[in-house]
Formats: C-alpha cells, sequence, structure tokens
C-alpha cells in the first residue's frame, strides 16, 4: 500500500507528483528546489541560501511523514556547477549529524527545473 505525503509547508509540485511517497516504512520524496511554500517564488539569493530552502522544504515533506533527517537513509543531490558542491555541502551537513549521515550521491546536470542550482531528493525509513 503507497500513502502520498503533501504538506502547504513546502511546495506545491509543479507537475504530475506528490511531494513525497510512503510504501511501508520507506519514505520516498520527489525532489525540492528553493520554491518558498507560500509564495512559490525561487529563493536565489547565493547558493548558501537556496540550498538552505532546499533543505527546509525538505525538512516540511519529512515532518509531513512524521520523520526528521534521523531517519534519512540516502540522499540525491543534483547541481548545476560543481564549483558550488562545497558551499551545498557546508549547508547540508548542518542538517546531518556526521556520525549517521545517509549514503548519498552528488551528480552535475545541465539543467534543473526552473534553472535552479540545486535539487534534492531523499529516501527516509522509520
Amino acid at each position: 500500500m503507497k500513502k502520498i505525503i503533501n504538506t502547504t509547508k513546502a511546495p506545491a509540485p509543479i507537475g504530475p507528483y506528490n511531494q513525497a511517497v510512503l510504501v511501508g516504512n520507506t519514505l520516498y520524496t520527489s525532489g525540492q528546489i528553493a520554491l518558498h511554500p507560500q509564495t512559490m517564488e525561487l529563493v536565489l539569493d547565493d547558493i548558501k541560501t537556496e540550498t538552505k530552502q532546499v533543505m527546509e522544504n525538505m525538512k516540511a515533506v519529512l515532518a509531513a511523514a512524521d520523520m526528521t533527517f534521523e531517519n534519512v537513509i540516502k540522499t540525491s543531490i543534483f547541481i548545476s556547477d560543481m564549483n558550488n558542491f562545497s558551499e551545498i555541502n557546508d549547508v547540508y551537513g548542518q542538517y546531518f549529524d556526521e556520525a549517521t549521515a545517509p549514503a548519498r550521491e552528488t551528480v552535475e546536470v545541465a539543467n534543473l527545473p526552473k534553472f535552479v542550482n540545486v535539487e534534492i531528493s531523499m529516501i527516509a525509513v522509520v
């Protein structure tokens, strides 16, 4: 059985998908970009601010499934410029305990939705 997870505390989907799907004890999130959930405007002041908005959006999606970053076992980070990796990693790292941080891949891509600089998705378990 799958349960659809949606919250108004994260940006509404901009296509035919949901913010997350819970199957058994595993949560699969859609990628989050730096859309402000109330205004649906992009937060692109700088790469650290953009990444923080992405992580706050993901935090809201996890909370809607009664989870936190402690439940995350895998993340995928897509970035448009690998030169931003260090700053993205600095912000991302503030949300995890390094000793129990999830597995992760970081991939540079040609373009992302709305031409943002970073998109992050996660898998979490209870």
